[in-house]
């Protein structure tokens, strides 16, 4: 079982201050109170695993057996994580501290977010946790930003502190672009699906990657990790629940990796008999526009591709190869029309 009581108390005496003038109350009741509230958060992390169906296209670069964490956030055993976990999953299983293995289901996988629900198919018996405010923690201040705590659940379920050292947009090299990510330090090797809460025990982030440079562009190097900030889950968490995917989901893609290199995007890999691949463009290949509108970035090339709303189209791509500059018309798809689902899913 994950111990948290000694490690709050702990990373918590620099701020006993400031807790022990909330409303009055004194040093050791403030702790003691937000020791039972983390204590809720550290029991609402749950261990996953998954297995994607034999054909998964996602097989090949995220492997067909996956592990992970997941929270709890609903009473009926409503689990929030990152989705690749449970990208064309057929099995999913969850795991307590007390070393229950309860079987579950995929209800949702978001493309524009990178969340993923699963709907435990028996009582958890966990009391879930309240969703915060993403937004409101500070991060990149003088002592290093917001001292926040890291949460993974499963057989080697850890928790640590973890400060938030920068809050700004992410793109990916795989066609996804959020606001307000979530960037922490150090990092946590653990880091998918794992929760991100603050000293009151709200979930505030999920955790999705390990980065080189959690202080952003421009900045020192510094390793850290990525979550995606819980602010994005409020408003469509109904929209998931019910269709599987937010209406944000349905949009161009077009089957390509590209990653920013001296100042250049450059093609990193096609995905087989995707669109890109389809329409002849290869590997090393320079992108220069989209859509007429010159991209250098992978922020500004994903969100010109998306600002046309049809997901079904001709999209234009200019590319560099060999000096060259060619015109390659791509006919984009519905992602989600390309993932694999279990029988009877």
């Amino acid at each position: 079982m994950k111990q948290i009581i000694e490690i709050l108390r702990a990373w918590m005496v620099a701020g006993l201050a400031s807790l022990a003038g909330l409303a009055g109350a004194s040093t050791g009741s403030a702790v003691e109170a937000q020791s039972r509230a983390l204590q809720r958060a550290s029991d609402a992390v749950v261990g996953l695993r998954a297995l994607a169906v034999e054909d998964a296209r996602s097989a090949a670069t995220l492997g067909r057996a996956r592990q992970g964490s997941g929270v709890v956030i609903a009473a009926d055993g409503l689990v929030l994580t990152i989705g690749y976990l449970v990208l064309e999953a057929e099995q999913v299983t969850l795991s307590t501290d007390d070393g229950r293995h309860i079987p579950a289901r995929v209800v949702a996988y978001d493309l524009a977010t990178g969340f993923g629900l699963v709907q435990a198919l028996v009582p958890l018996k966990l009391a879930p946790v309240p969703l915060g405010d993403s937004a409101a923690s500070p991060a990149a201040t003088a002592d290093g930003g917001s001292l926040l705590l890291v949460v993974s659940g499963g057989d080697a379920g850890a928790v640590s502190a973890a400060r938030l050292v920068s809050r700004r947009a992410f793109a990916g090299y795989w066609e996804y672009h959020i606001d307000g990510a979530l960037f922490t330090a150090p990092p946590r090797p653990d880091h998918s699906g794992a929760g991100l809460f603050n000293e009151r025990g709200e979930l505030l982030g999920i955790g999705s990657l390990f980065v080189a440079d959690a202080l952003g562009p421009g900045q020192p190097a510094r390793p850290g990790n990525m979550f995606v900030p819980v602010d994005l889950l409020k408003p469509i968490l109904g929209e998931l629940r019910q269709r599987g995917s937010s209406s944000a989901s349905t949009r161009a893609w077009l089957g390509v990796n590209c990653v920013e290199h001296e100042g250049e995007l450059r093609v990193l890999r096609v995905a087989e008999d995707g669109p890109a691949e389809v329409a002849g463009v290869m590997r090393g290949d320079r992108v220069l526009a989209i859509d007429g509108t010159p991209v250098a970035g992978l922020a500004q090339l994903w969100q010109s591709l998306w600002a046309d709303a049809r997901a079904e189209r001709e999209v234009a791509l200019d590319i560099e190869r060999g000096g060259q500059r060619l015109t390659l018309k791509l006919q984009s798809v519905d992602r989600a029309k390309t993932l694999r689902r279990a029988q009877g899913i």
